[in-house]
């Protein structure tokens, strides 16, 4: 069965570099977290790659990433397609408000993608580390439980997703007793604490399950997302240069409509992601234990095609 991975990297800088974090090298020889995404979807399954890039940086990106990537796909019978975001990129009959110049938001990352992708697809953001648990799990569902209706999402637990040089994101998940999303609160300022962690002055339960945007969708969400991106754009008013289209509100929506169920799979992996320039240090220390501990090859796609 066909299964495309979808990965939001349009938010990679124009000027390529060791300054741009997606691109910071974490790896024995180099390997960005991109690469071990690609490797962990291939060996859960997936058999097609599909990277949404903004055009003007095409011709950087294929250089740097695609074409090595390519290579690899082709030697594992994975197919890649290409897909471009862009201010531009909207419904018929609606224009860029003026003097806009933020991007869309991670709605419209995935919907750039309709003409691309005609199958089950996973969703992930280029620069987070997910682990091999969770893309075995959302391979899984995507050919046994996917349904236009039923929808799934990797929850991580936030204890594993902490940075220790500043406060982060995420969206805390609550569930019922079957493990199905029944609301995603978007918390914004989670620091640790020498008793586990808080936000605004408020302590979390560190053993909550989050969000890191890792989605497992069907192939009819993307005319769900496209006919909902109108009705977005319709309310904007007075706040038409920031407003964003983003996937967990929508999928949020959603559910507040009973229009979906979301599974939410859980995983023990720690996520890591250069959120602070600081966190990089770990993580490339991180990828060392992980390669010590035999989860990866020194040569990263060596163990693919054996």
């Amino acid at each position: 069965m066909k299964t495309s991975l979808l990965i939001m990297a349009a938010g990679i800088g124009s000027r390529f570099g060791g300054g741009i974090k997606q691109l910071a090298p974490v790896g024995p020889n180099g390997e960005i977290i991109m690469d071990y995404s690609i490797h962990d979807a291939i060996e859960a399954g997936f058999n097609k790659i599909v990277f949404v890039i903004r055009k003007d940086i095409e011709d950087d990106f294929r250089e740097i990433i695609g074409n090595r990537i390519e290579k690899i796909c082709a030697d594992n019978n994975v197919e890649v397609a290409y897909a471009f975001q862009a201010l531009d990129k909207l419904p018929a009959g609606y224009e860029v408000p003026e003097g806009r110049s933020k991007p869309w938001g991670t709605g419209q990352a995935v919907l750039v993608a309709k003409d691309v992708i005609n199958e089950p697809f996973a969703v992930i953001n280029a620069d987070d580390y997910y682990g091999k648990e969770a893309f075995v799990n959302i391979h899984n569902f995507l050919v046994t439980e996917v349904e236009d209706n039923k929808y799934c999402m990797a929850g991580f637990i936030l204890k594993n997703t902490l940075s220790d040089n500043g406060a982060v994101t995420r969206g805390v998940c609550q569930s019922d007793h079957n493990n199905y999303l029944t609301k995603i609160n978007e918390t914004k300022g989670i620091e640790k604490t020498p008793t586990g962690a808080q936000a605004n002055g408020m302590e979390i339960d560190i053993e909550s399950l989050v969000s890191m945007n890792m989605w497992g969708l069907p192939v009819s969400y993307m005319d769900v997302l496209e006919r909902d991106f109108s009705e977005f754009l319709d309310n904007i008013t007075g706040n038409e240069l920031k407003a964003e289209y983003l996937l967990p509100i929508h999928i949020g929506q959603l559910l507040e409509k009973d229009a979906v169920a979301v599974k939410v799979l859980p995983t023990n992996d720690k996520w890591f992601g250069v959120t602070y320039k600081e966190d990089k240090d770990f993580v490339v220390e991180s990828f060392k234990k992980l390669i010590a501990d035999g989860v990866y090859s020194t040569e990263l796609f060596s163990d693919l095609n054996k």
